[in-house]
């Protein structure tokens, strides 16, 4: 069951604009925007000021290059030339009015817009007293202007009047509104281009591989286990793809691991079927063996004893010997069982391998001779047959059992043949009978499964064979024989250690 993890809603999803991009808006681009306007802003403040304070300084130059005319003109009462100085100074163009004033505050003359009278003002009182020009603002005829007042000196150097420069108040403002406009048009331009420098910036140096990434735990999250990311990207980005291999590397190990146990669990449980199967058939076969073995071997004693008798006839001898021969079948069944189920400790030793074949090849003679079929044995060259650790006894009692399958199947002969098969000794028992029977290697292998008619096999030849083949770490093959019947081959290992 996959585990269900909170959803988050995102309200900014419909943008488009991933989760990381607004990141770096919000915390890197608005803060460096907000940083450039306030850096406009400060700068806006401080060109105003330098504008006021030039405009404020032109005034003053202006009134500093007529108050002379003017005040030779005052002292000698000349009127025309007051007013024509006064008029002189409009050539400039940034002049709005100007007067003249005497040291109470009346007007003498004028020429623009200006106060009409400044008596009733602190303006000349502050003039006599400190002998400092003044400025300030004033609304005049409902216009807002912005005055300059100088102190006219006689040859005394006293003051003898004072003059009134004025401009309108809407100068000093207009001055810099297109600079204004200028600025924040350049600062919108500067903020669309430093968003989309970001975002392009982000996306070919993180946002696509980011996404790529995305894509790779996709694909695993799809199931395909197998499929790794591609380090690319930067260096934190690629160091995400490597973990997330790192991690897919270690949940596969792990994988590989649990498989290893669940096959090594399945393994024991079958192990343990089939130690639990062989237990049951050891006491069964205990019981039969100590049921059967005693009448039978009194039967056989019997029979024996009969066949020795001169007075027995032909007929009787002969059904004494079918007597034997199925007491003789009987015993070989319970043999079998034993063997089968006997739990044996297999005690390995360096053996002559050439040893054991002859020791099973004449123990099966007798019943070669009887069914009348020829056995070859084709082994190694005798400086080439190694010997081989093994428990000889086991060993020969697989041996045996092959052979007498092989002779059951056979329909004339029987072929042994020894060979090198890497770090394996190979052996071949061959049969030139109807070939391997309609069942798979599997169920041939299992214990009381046979393909013999009834009273002529147990199932037990072939399942001894392989449990012989597994305690010695070896393996047996069935296959199908160029003598036109069935090949059995026994594969045991050559460099087995010996505990003897």
């Amino acid at each position: 069951m996959s585990k269900k993890y909170p959803f988050k809603y995102d309200p900014l999803a419909w943008t488009g604009i991933s989760g990381l991009q607004r990141t770096v808006l919000l915390f890197v681009v608005l803060p460096l925007l907000l940083l450039t306007a306030l850096g406009i802003r400060f700068g806006l403040e401080q060109a105003s000021q330098f504008q006021q304070q030039r405009l404020k300084d032109d005034l003053e130059l202006i009134g500093r290059a007529i108050s002379i005319p003017i005040g030779n003109a005052l002292r000698e009462g000349d009127q025309q030339a007051i007013e024509a100085a006064l008029s002189s100074v409009f050539i400039i163009g940034e002049v709005y009015g100007a007067s003249v004033f005497d040291v109470n505050g009346v007007r003498l003359s004028a020429a623009g817009t200006t106060e009409s009278d400044l008596s009733r003002t602190a303006i000349p009182d502050l003039i006599v007293s400190t002998g400092q020009a003044q400025q300030g603002f004033s609304r005049v005829d409902g216009r807002n202007l912005f005055s300059h007042f100088m102190p006219l000196f006689d040859a005394g150097g006293n003051i003898q009047g004072l003059i009134q420069i004025s401009r309108r108040a809407s100068d000093f403002g207009r001055a810099l509104d297109q600079l204004e406009i200028i600025a924040w048009l350049a600062w919108a331009v500067l903020a669309i281009g430093i968003i989309c420098a970001v975002m392009l910036g982000h996306y070919g140096g993180v946002g696509r591989h980011v996404d790529r990434l995305l894509e790779h735990m996709q694909h695993v999250a799809a199931g395909n286990h197998a499929h790794r990311a591609a380090l690319e990207g930067p260096t934190e980005v690629a160091s995400l793809a490597r973990g997330l291999n790192q991690m897919l590397d270690s949940i596969e190990q792990a994988q590989q691991e649990l498989d290893q146990h669940r096959l090594a669990e399945t393994r024991l449980l079958a192990q343990l079927k089939d130690q639990e199967k062989m237990a049951a058939i050891g006491g069964m076969a205990r019981g039969v063996a100590h049921e059967l073995g005693a009448p039978l071997s009194v039967i056989d004693g019997r029979a024996r004893r009969l066949q020795r008798n001169s007075d027995t006839s032909a007929a009787q001898t002969r059904e004494l010997n079918a007597i034997r021969a199925q007491v003789a079948r009987l015993t070989r069944t319970v043999r079998q069982l034993l063997d089968y189920s006997r739990p044996s400790a297999v005690q390995p030793r360096t053996t002559s391998l050439r040893q054991i074949l002859d020791s099973a090849t004449a123990a099966i003679t007798p019943e070669l001779d009887d069914a009348g079929r020829q056995l070859e044995v084709v082994p190694l060259a005798s400086a080439h047959l190694p010997n081989i650790t093994v428990d000889p006894a086991r060993l020969e009692l697989a041996l045996l059992n092959l052979l007498r399958n092989a002779l059951q199947a056979s329909r004339s002969c029987l072929r042994v043949t020894v060979s090198q098969q890497q770090d394996y000794l190979r052996i071949d028992i061959e049969d030139d009978g109807p070939g391997l029977p309609e069942a798979t290697h599997a169920q041939l292998l299992e214990p009381f499964f046979t393909t013999k008619p009834p009273g002529e096999g147990t199932g037990l030849g072939l399942a001894i064979v392989d449990t012989i083949a597994e305690e010695h770490d070896g393996e047996l093959q069935l296959g199908s024989s160029d003598l036109g019947g069935c090949r059995a081959t026994l594969l045991l290992p050559t460099n087995r250690e010996s505990t003897a």
